[in-house]
Order: structure tokens, then C-alpha cells, then sequence
């Protein structure tokens, strides 16, 4: 199985035809079914490493603000309670029963594999972590790809909400996020994680870009367990009120 970053951005993307769930969508229609999905979700930060081991995840709307009907989604996609148990061996995570999937997860896959029959279950990320750490869990978590896993990380490459622009009007992307979403896919293309692990050292557009961890570390996960022979594809590409990256990686 490949192994992918997603932008997941706005949640109303779980509920619009647009650019972005019409990307998501083809992505899914030319996937192989996978046996069952690991998801790496910048909504699921504490200081933990905690696997979903439930055989019926909940749907979590975790955001305020929005028309009601965003929040009558239901995505009843079941847990796997084997791929749990593998993820502990793997990863360390000790078990959860109290989260579900929250719209880093869902509001993509209601996209991707409308129809929920695909096992998905969620792996936390511990903020008190350094991004090395992320980055070698993504490692252990590639032999899952051989196992029928697809191994997911949804989050945002650029993701500053200080910035962005509420309105709705299409907007120019910063500059800041044009040069940092440009030279990330560089050393994508490369097999250069290096930059990407360390990027608090990058200076000035990484630290606009990435102000905070949660959105930008499930990418790290995913670039650990990329494989030296992958093909590398970016097929969604965009910014989303000038500061949101919905650049979705694909490794394989």
C-alpha cells in the first residue's frame, strides 16, 4: 500500500464538491481496498502516544462554528483491533477507548472510501515529543504498507490561522507559504527528510508556516515510512486562504 499526507484543511471539505473532495475522491477510486487504515490526525495532540482500540470508533466533531449539517455526518467506519495490537508492537501506543476519529480522519475518508468499509484506526500525537521522534515512529509504521495498511497522515503542510482569510473570497497565497510549500516538495522529490525534521531551524517561512506542531508532524510520520524506490506524487495541490496548504504526498 502507498503511504499518504493529506491537507485536510477546512472541515465544510467534508460536505462540498469541491477541487479538493473531487481530488480526494479520484484518489480513493484509484487506490487498491486496503485491509485497514492507520491514521496520524493533527486533531489528536497530548502528551501521549495512544492507539484507537475500540471495534466502533465515534465520529468526533471536534470544531464549533459550523452549519448544522457538518455535524450530522456520521463516518462509521469499524476499529481493528489487530492492527491496534500490531501498532503497540510497532510503535509503543498503549490503548485508548475514550477518542474515535475526529475530522483530521473523517472529513477526508468520507471522501476517500465513502462507504466506511475499511477498518480506521487512529494513532495520537505526543506533543512532548521532539519531531525526530514522529519521524521514527513513521519508520517502524512502513512495515505496515506490507501488511495491507494504508498508512495516513492528515494535517497541513502550511497551516497559520492567524493569516488566514475568513472570507471565503479566493485570496493570493503568502509568500512566506509559496516559498516554504516549494522547497518542502523539493526535498520530497529529493529523499531529503533531513530539512523537514529539523524544520524549527529553517528560519522565518517555516516558523509562519508551521507556527504550531499539530498540523505539520503528521507529514513527518509519512515521510518515515516512505521506501527508497517509491514513486513520490503530489495530486492535490493548492492554498486555501493564503495560508493553508492542501498539498496532499503520496509515496508509492
Amino acid at each position: 500500500m502507498p503511504a499518504i499526507f493529506f491537507g485536510h484543511g477546512n472541515p465544510m471539505n467534508a460536505i462540498e464538491d469541491n477541487a479538493y473532495s473531487r481530488a480526494w475522491r479520484a484518489i480513493g477510486a484509484a487506490l487498491p481496498k486496503p485491509k485497514a487504515i492507520l491514521c496520524v490526525s493533527a486533531h489528536w495532540y497530548l502528551p501521549a502516544t495512544l492507539v484507537t482500540a475500540m471495534e466502533k470508533p465515534r465520529t468526533i466533531h471536534d470544531f464549533g462554528g459550523f452549519p448544522r449539517p457538518l455535524y450530522e455526518v456520521q463516518y462509521a467506519a469499524p476499529g481493528d483491533l489487530a492492527l491496534c495490537e500490531r501498532v503497540r508492537d510497532l510503535a509503543g501506543a498503549q490503548f485508548d477507548d475514550r477518542w474515535g476519529l475526529d475530522h483530521g480522519t473523517w472529513s477526508v475518508l468520507v471522501h476517500v472510501f465513502p462507504n466506511a468499509d475499511v477498518p480506521v484506526v487512529q494513532l495520537s500525537i505526543d506533543e512532548t515529543q521532539p519531531a525526530e521522534f514522529h519521524y521514527e515512529i513513521g519508520t517502524k509504521l512502513s512495515a505496515l504498507r506490507d501488511e495491507g495498511v494504508l498508512v495516513i497522515g492528515s494535517g497541513n503542510l502550511v497551516h497559520n490561522l492567524h493569516t488566514f482569510s475568513w472570507g471565503g473570497h479566493p485570496v493570493e497565497p503568502f509568500d512566506w507559504a509559496v516559498r516554504f510549500e516549494k522547497s518542502a516538495c523539493e526535498w520530497i522529490i529529493a529523499n531529503d527528510p533531513a530539512p523537514l525534521v529539523g524544520y524549527e531551524k529553517l528560519g522565518r517561512d517555516a516558523m509562519l508556516s508551521a507556527p504550531t506542531p499539530d498540523h505539520y508532524l503528521p507529514l513527518l510520520y509519512i515521510l518515515g515510512a516512505r521506501r527508497d524506490d517509491d514513486n513520490v506524487t503530489f495530486p492535490v495541490e493548492g492554498v486555501d486562504g493564503g495560508s493553508v496548504s492542501m498539498l496532499t504526498v503520496m509515496f508509492g
